[in-house]
């Protein structure tokens, strides 16, 4: 049967591994110019060719953001940039402006994909757009998934979508406030997510009327829309997250790799969705809602909590480095204390549990606690192997 990809985001290269171990059928990403999200690592040029190798020895895809609206300034370099990525068999470029849209396609043979800024929402620009030599549309947040497999129909070409992330209430992402509060542009790569902060809005009458409130949205998730992805023919579903952690890249990875397969097999349950509620709610993350992806988002999908923000309900304790039947090295982004229970995640099957018992330095020594930013050592005691690039919990107690 027929299945979507699935999509998913790397901040660097232990990211972009992580994604293709648990799952992701293909990473994107940004290099140091040109993209949207410039407080991210990054890939250096190195970084890009060793991340295609990786991908393409798994049958993992690259695509790499050049999604930035840019002033003419920033256009130097832009066309030799393409052709690296070409020479290095990227598999696609994001792209949002006209102006660098041409420059790709004047430069290079990159595959065009429409980053979802350029609000393409309707099948008449859809079909513009592919006309211009645009391969496929990320369509705009704005639309839901019967409006995107229309497009898709309509105009002849591949649809991808957001299935998963942090949402931006401006319209298809075009936002300014970070513009205008901290000198940086939004749409050139400089958000720092203003709408995320509290802000107090005094009455000049009473101030016991000042109100704190948030100007985001809720979390996006599409578990329960699986079956709609399928049926309109949706290529690909995107989860969002260039700037999450690695146990969010592989917690979200694991559950739509699930349950996409379980769909296709026609074996997706009722219980396994609930299991796939509960390991997304484990995760940091504002609360979740559908989105668009049925019905347009109204006044409730506003993030209104000032409290429990970017929790989840499980800590993410840090990834296995190394693994031998002996030992198992993690590096730690959490302090570990010798008596506390973890839990692997591996790429397939149920978490598992393990009781630290010893404790050693990377070094050899015997210690009772080790703070975080470390390496450390601990027995491997699991019946189960344990993997390069598994992340790891603490317990709940």
């Amino acid at each position: 049967m027929w299945k979507p990809e699935l999509l998913a985001p790397a901040k660097n290269l232990e990211r972009l591994r992580v994604a293709i171990a648990y799952g992701a059928d293909a990473v994107y990403l940004g290099g140091q110019k040109y993209g949207l999200r410039t407080r991210a690592d990054n890939f250096t040029d190195y970084d890009l060719e060793k991340g295609v190798s990786i991908a393409h020895q798994h049958d993992a895809k690259i695509y790499v953001t050049l999604n930035a609206f840019l002033h003419d300034a920033d256009f130097e370099g832009l066309a030799e940039y393409c052709q690296f990525l070409e020479s290095i068999e990227v598999d696609g470029a994001i792209i949002s402006d006209l102006g660098v849209l041409r420059v790709v396609r004047n430069s290079s043979n990159l595959n065009i994909h429409l980053s979802t800024q350029a609000s393409c929402l309707n099948s008449y620009a859809a079909r513009l757009w592919k006309d211009m030599g645009v391969k496929r549309l990320i369509v705009g947040r704005e639309l839901s998934i019967a409006e995107a497999g229309l497009i898709r129909e309509q105009a002849g070409i591949d649809v991808e979508m957001f299935a998963h992330g942090a949402m931006c209430m401006a319209y298809s992402g075009h936002c300014t406030i970070s513009n205008f509060t901290a000198g940086r542009d939004s749409n050139r790569g400089g958000c720092i997510q203003s709408c995320r902060l509290p802000y107090q809005l005094e009455s000049n009458a009473k101030k016991e009327n000042d109100l704190e409130t948030f100007i985001s949205s809720k979390d996006l998730w599409g578990i329960y829309q699986i079956g709609d992805f399928f049926k309109h023919q949706i290529c690909s579903l995107k989860i969002e997250g260039r700037m999450k952690s690695s146990f969010y890249v592989a917690l979200t990875c694991k559950v739509y790799r699930q349950l996409i397969d379980a769909y296709a097999a026609e074996a997706l349950s009722a219980e396994m969705l609930k299991v796939a509620a509960a390991e997304l709610q484990s995760v940091p993350h504002r609360d979740y809602f559908s989105g668009s992806l049925e019905t347009p988002a109204g006044s409730d999908s506003v993030f209104g909590q000032l409290s429990g923000v970017n929790t989840g309900t499980q800590k993410y304790l840090g990834i296995v480095l190394d693994s031998t039947p002996q030992e198992i090295i993690l590096r730690l982004v959490e302090p570990l204390d010798r008596g506390d229970e973890i839990e692997v995640v591996p790429f397939q099957g149920e978490p598992i549990r393990l009781k630290v018992e010893q404790l050693f330095s990377v070094t050899g020594e015997g210690i009772e606690s080790m703070r975080s930013d470390s390496m450390v050592r601990i027995p491997n005691l699991l019946e189960h192997d344990v993997a390069k690039f598994n992340v790891v919990r603490l317990s709940q107690r």
